[in-house]
């Protein structure tokens, strides 16, 4: 009954991981200005005459994110009429549509310099991803649906419950922690791992206190998640989707770390890089999509 709402619901998911993986394109490579001070136009053309590598890189992320409009349009619309009557539903529309729309706006506005400064861009990551979870839990809730298991709920302590909506705060914070190393060019402020600088702890400059401090608040999200897993895997131990939810989001977690550290080691490789950004987006919507089930119990 749901087979194309389904379809449709899996490949703008997918859209959406590449304008997270595309967006980071653009600023690893810095390419922000691959179109010049033009938008939608390119150079103030609507096809190039020249296409350099950054142009090519700035016209596809764009190409993109247009192509995402359109399917979460066509999502939003599908979604309403099929499962809107599902609680959480008409939310998820609402909230997909609106931060893609502002995602566009906020990168509209950096082109033609409007929108700048480095800790303004670092924010431009983060609506990107809060409008990726969005699609992907309205994904995740057409599939329940399609099983009969929209209703399903989950019985937490309190303790979980505000650890789990704490931290799914805080990684937030991180990732723009995160966004903040990649546009104010402090990926390579440090050359070791985990300190600084050879034969140096602390920060020297600027450059450096970002990329540390963005292995600081990596390194207390690390020992808070595994506090968490070994309190689910001790006490939740009878309950197979508690265990999933939180094992998946340790090990994204260690994916997301090992892929940082080994951008320091390879100087930037951008593969690792897009992985590090991959990584994060996906462990926040899986806490994104814990913290729908818990909207289900308000016990």
């Amino acid at each position: 009954m749901y087979r194309n709402l389904k379809i449709v619901a899996i490949i703008t998911t997918l859209i959406m991981v590449f304008v997270q993986i595309g967006g980071a394109l653009v600023t690893k490579t810095g390419s922000e200005d691959g179109c010049g001070e033009t938008w939608p136009l390119c150079h103030g053309q609507l096809i190039p005459k020249d296409w350099p590598l950054d142009t090519i890189i700035e016209l596809a992320h764009r190409g993109v994110s247009g192509v995402a409009i359109i399917f979460l349009l066509i999502l939003g619309y599908m979604a309403w009429k099929q499962i809107g009557h599902v609680r959480e539903a008409k939310f998820l529309i609402y909230l997909s549509l609106s931060f893609i729309l502002i995602q566009s706006l906020i990168g509209a506005a950096a082109v033609i310099g409007i929108w700048e400064g480095d800790f303004v861009l670092a924010a431009h990551f983060g609506i990107s991803l809060i409008c990726f979870a969005a699609v992907f839990l309205l994904t995740l809730l057409i599939f329940e649906v399609s099983h009969g298991q929209h209703e399903r709920k989950i019985y937490v302590s309190p303790f979980l419950r505000y650890n789990t909506i704490l931290i799914t705060i805080y990684i937030y914070i991180v990732i723009y922690s995160g966004a903040l190393v990649r546009h104010t060019d402090s990926s390579l402020a440090c050359t070791e791992w985990p300190h600084c600088m050879p034969g140096e702890i602390m920060p020297e400059n600027f450059y450096q206190s970002v990329q540390m401090g963005h292995r600081f608040l990596v390194g207390i999200l690390a020992i808070w998640m595994l506090l968490i897993l070994i309190h689910v895997l001790r006490k939740y131990s009878d309950s197979p989707l508690i265990k999933k939810c939180w094992i998946t989001a340790f090990v994204l977690l260690i994916l997301q770390v090992i892929t940082g550290m080994l951008s320091v080691f390879t100087m930037v490789n951008i593969f690792i890089a897009l992985f590090h950004a991959l990584f994060i987006t996906l462990l926040f919507g899986v806490l994104c999509y814990f913290i729908m089930l818990l909207s289900r119990n308000k016990n």
